[in-house]
């Protein structure tokens, strides 16, 4: 993680979740998160529907898209762009693991500007594949913030994080770049398949 709200709320929903593979979303105190919160995302996951839509988003997040975004698809901020943002949802839902995605969003001058997506499992009421939190970070300040919004973005890279903590040993990491001809890993049953090259 390069941003440090991605790594602040990382290390407070470790704090939270203890040895469980997730918190529940009870546990989480807006207050203890405050000076996170302009950029935060809560998202309401429907695994059946492959759906995940936007039930809270900071004000600098939606600064960022000049527009209110709770209530929105959650894909909606990637545009039209392929791939689907799904892949991202589902390797945190139904891996419960946390994803790290670097993104390059444009306005529509043309103008790219270049954010981090951290998005973590929730429990609710003792259910899984049901939320999701997670923070979208703006890397530097352009010029033209706050006067042409975002209107797409792009993939450019997914990490799975670790799914053991670090005092359990030595973290197996997954770092995967995407791009239009190569949009990440394939869930193929309980497996995740990366395209790879020849040896």
């Amino acid at each position: 993680m390069k941003h440090p709200t991605s790594r602040m709320l990382h290390a407070y929903w470790e704090r939270l979740r203890g040895e469980r593979a997730a918190p529940e979303r009870a546990e989480i105190e807006p207050g203890e998160i405050r000076h996170l919160l302009a950029d935060s995302l809560i998202l309401e996951l429907d695994m059946l529907a492959r759906s995940a839509t936007i039930r809270l988003a900071g004000t600098r997040v939606c600064a960022l898209y000049g527009r209110e975004l709770k209530g929105e698809p959650f894909a909606r901020l990637w545009g039209s762009r392929a791939p689907d943002p799904w892949r991202i949802v589902e390797i945190v839902a139904s891996d419960t693991l946390g994803v790290v995605a670097g993104l390059r969003g444009t306005n529509a001058a043309g103008e790219a500007a270049d954010l981090e997506l951290l998005l973590l499992p929730l429990r609710h009421r003792g259910r899984t594949q049901v939320r999701a939190l997670g923070t979208l970070s703006l890397d530097g300040a352009p010029h033209w913030l706050g006067l042409r919004p975002l209107m797409e973005a792009e993939t450019t890279s997914l990490r799975i994080l670790p799914s053991r903590r670090p005092e359990a040993g030595p973290p197996a990491r997954t770092a995967v770049r995407t791009s239009a001809t190569y949009p990440g890993p394939v869930r193929h049953g309980h497996l995740l398949v990366h395209a790879g090259g020849r040896a």
